[in-house]
């Protein structure tokens, strides 16, 4: 004999019917509860369940994309040092590639020197060589000189230093300082004198 059965063995008639009525009470509310589906509420747990699923997939993506985005800026990264060496490197070619085109002036200078040591009518002479050797040069390396006397004066590659009366109007008279273009592109712009007509 189990302790309820004992228990009830203890109870008044009227007591065990109360304690029948209790339980059956509680058998009826728990039959109750499971015949008492709510559809609304499954409907909100069923919508809950798929916004978890769906914020799963969202993080999975972001975390797709932040190692593509990482992916992406390493690349960048790497390209950009990359391109920077390039730069230097051909910075370095074209620096050589002048130098070279330059150490025959050099030698030239050099040789005239010496002659000018023996006899200094030779100097002159030597210049003048090398005057024309550092023109072809300059024209290997894509340089071509601008502003020679006669010349009409442009303010994209000629400096005007002074404005003095002549019988043409905006004409170069004299040049200080001759100026190099490569291409349309102004390296370094002539130092002039140039003739304003007296109109």
């Amino acid at each position: 004999m189990t302790q309820d059965e004992k228990n009830n063995t203890d109870l008044s008639p009227e007591q065990e019917a109360q304690v029948v009525e209790v339980e059956q009470e509680q058998a009826t509310s728990v039959e109750d509860e499971d015949d008492a589906f709510d559809p609304a509420m499954f409907a909100q747990v069923q919508e809950m369940m798929e916004k978890l699923q769906r914020a799963e997939e969202l993080e999975r993506e972001l975390g797709d994309l932040k190692g593509r985005y990482a992916r992406l800026l390493a690349d960048f990264e790497n390209y950009r040092r990359r391109t920077n060496q390039d730069v230097l490197d051909a910075q370095g070619v074209g620096v050589a590639k002048a130098a070279e085109e330059m150490m025959p002036i050099y030698d030239d200078l050099t040789r005239a020197l010496e002659f000018g040591k023996n006899d200094p009518s030779k100097i002159v002479s030597g210049l003048e060589s090398v005057s024309a050797l550092i023109l072809r040069t300059f024209e290997k390396l894509g340089l071509s000189p601008t502003g020679k006397e006669g010349e009409a004066f442009d303010p994209a590659f000629h400096e005007a230093l002074s404005v003095v009366p002549g019988e043409q109007d905006g004409v170069i008279l004299q040049v200080y300082q001759v100026g190099f273009r490569m291409g349309d592109r102004l390296v370094r712009p002539a130092r002039v004198v140039v003739s304003q007509g007296s109109n």
